[in-house]
């Protein structure tokens, strides 16, 4: 397995530096430090709570459901949706709350919890129309398989099916609004250059395949067209002339997942896993796929950064935990291996377990990890920042 230089390839710094606010550390790609050593997550934070009218934005949102709104009974905004309490949250406010009509549209999992099954099932029967889109089994585990093989994370195929499905589905069913959650960007530290946008830009979304893989890859793989074609955005010729307009939901309501999870738990029949996932500490996110843990594992070993450092620099903006208590938590779960789902992950991408060591070791990188006899430590930690 060839060593990976991932400095390069995410255009990393050398240096691993930690945010002096939250846990979240130089090596998340696009992040961005200021001269405080303070990272363009929080403050993004401290800038939507201090500065932005929210009253404004809400005004703003009414017009927008006002321009899109239609009289003839037909859906006027995609919600994509898995039945989280995100997604959940967006597709009750905007029917109940701003009275519009939405088609909520699910990708199917990769391998479906079956909490998760039980949410989605439960956010359908609060009283929405559903679209699930289920794409070849087959063709599935062998992109997933190869997308962990060569990218390190095998949830890649599910990202760019979860990305491009609900523009499918808004030029089949003629909508020209869809409505995301949160800007992952801006919320959780990334390319800042839509920071203060309503949208995200589409202009990119006809060339959208697999990143940092030519089509030719999945060709000589096995892979064709035909079977690429769901996980593939329609042809941007189509999306503009359909007027297709992104909107994410945060940037018109202030965006708190904790608070999203209490207001659907009371209105969409959220119910949070009976344990915490495997590599954090909470009950309540990223519920339905068996093979997310995996994507979050390759994270932490890819850039240091695991699902409970992501959680609590979260809770941390979002004032729910001091730094202090997120790198007491980083330091015991993030480094866990999502064990529970592991036999199961092996079965669906047809592997062993010496192939996954060999593709995990593959992705340390030396500026990140170093080796004692044979175990393998983070050269820098927030709890030692």
């Amino acid at each position: 397995m060839v060593k990976r230089d991932l400095i390069r390839q995410y255009n990393l710094p050398n240096e691993v530096k930690f945010c002096k606010k939250c846990t979240v550390s130089n090596q998340r790609p696009r992040i961005i430090f200021d001269e405080d050593g303070v990272c363009s997550a929080c403050n993004y934070a401290e800038f939507k709570r201090a500065k932005i009218n929210w009253d404004a934005r809400e005004a703003e949102l009414v017009a927008l459901c006002n321009k899109h709104r239609k009289s003839d009974g037909q859906y006027d905004v995609i919600v994509p949706c898995s039945g989280g309490k995100d997604g959940s949250f967006v597709a009750h406010q905007l029917k109940y709350k701003y009275d519009m009509n939405p088609l909520t549209v699910t990708w199917a999992p990769l391998k479906a919890t079956v909490i998760g099954r039980q949410n989605l099932d439960a956010f359908i029967g609060s009283g929405f129309n559903h679209i699930l889109g289920t794409p070849n089994p087959l063709v599935t585990r062998k992109l997933t398989y190869l997308a962990f093989m060569h990218l390190g994370d095998p949830f890649q195929p599910f990202i760019y099916g979860q990305t491009n499905f609900p523009l499918q589905m808004a030029i089949k069913h003629n909508v020209q609004l869809i409505m995301y959650g949160e800007n992952g960007e801006v919320e959780y530290g990334g390319d800042m250059k839509n920071a203060y946008s309503p949208t995200r830009n589409i202009q990119d979304h006809d060339k959208h395949y697999f990143s940092g893989l030519p089509p030719e890859f999945w060709a000589e793989h096995g892979i064709s067209l035909v079977d690429l074609h769901p996980f593939m955005a329609p042809k941007f010729d189509d999306i503009k002339r359909n007027n297709t307009e992104i909107h994410f939901f945060g940037y018109y309501k202030f965006w708190d997942p904790q608070e999203n999870f209490y207001y659907c738990q009371e209105h969409t029949g959220f119910t949070i896993n009976g344990e915490r996932s495997e590599g954090t500490y909470s009950k309540y996110a990223s519920l339905d796929d068996k093979i997310d843990g995996f994507h979050y594992y390759l994270a932490y070993i890819k850039f240091g950064i695991g699902r409970a450092t992501s959680d609590a620099a979260h809770e941390i903006r979002d004032g729910k935990i001091t730094r202090e208590e997120g790198a007491a938590l980083v330091k015991r779960y993030d480094h866990e291996f999502p064990k529970k789902y592991y036999t199961e992950f092996l079965e669906f991408c047809s592997i062993t377990d010496e192939e996954v060591n060999k593709v995990i070791d593959s992705w340390r990188s030396d500026h990140i990890w170093c080796k004692h006899g044979d175990e393998w430590k983070l050269r820098h930690t927030v709890w030692n920042d």
